[in-house]
């Protein structure tokens, strides 16, 4: 990582993105299979043909710097991915495995709403503005997913965890 400017730092911050994006490109049509709810997996599925955006996105950006987006390997995705991963592994109920999958779903949405609300904050003071444009879409797009999980989580999938519980 290379944090000797801003436009260091910048660029720093969009290959940890990049990395993190292409790594779920991967991850997330297993989570997909790995559901019971057909809502969660259609929007997990959702969530993937976004990221393919997502990346397109950054490499327009790259483009625009004359920079590669490679280089960077985002650890912090890679253990968020592998956390996801252990709960759709686990036994038990579906209903409760599908509750934990959102909860490890929106730890990754989080992770990426802070990396492009700061890589915005960047671009702004870089005043790189179309790249701003960029990256604001994909902003957009992270807290949507993160809001649908939520009503997800709270109109269906806790619903049916807790009722199983009481089983």
């Amino acid at each position: 990582m290379k944090a000797g400017s801003l436009l260091e730092l910048y660029v720093s911050e969009l290959r940890d993105l990049y990395s993190a994006e292409s790594q779920l490109l991967k991850a997330l049509p297993t989570a997909a299979e790995a559901v019971g709810s057909s809502k969660l997996a259609l929007a997990i599925l959702a969530h993937h043909e976004q990221t393919k955006g997502h990346v397109a996105r950054l490499e327009l950006i790259f483009g625009r710097l004359n920079e590669k987006p490679t280089g960077a390997s985002c650890k912090a995705m890679q253990g968020l991915i592998r956390e996801a991963e252990e709960i759709a592994g686990a036994q038990g109920q579906d209903e409760v495995r599908d509750a934990g999958i959102i909860v490890a779903a929106q730890k990754i949405e989080h992770y990426e709403i802070a990396g492009y609300g700061s890589a915005c904050a960047f671009a702004k003071h870089l005043e790189r503005f179309e790249d701003i444009e960029l990256l604001r879409a994909t902003l957009n797009e992270e807290k949507d997913a993160d809001k649908l999980l939520s009503d997800l989580a709270e109109v269906s999938i806790n619903v049916d965890a807790a009722h199983e519980d009481a089983r």
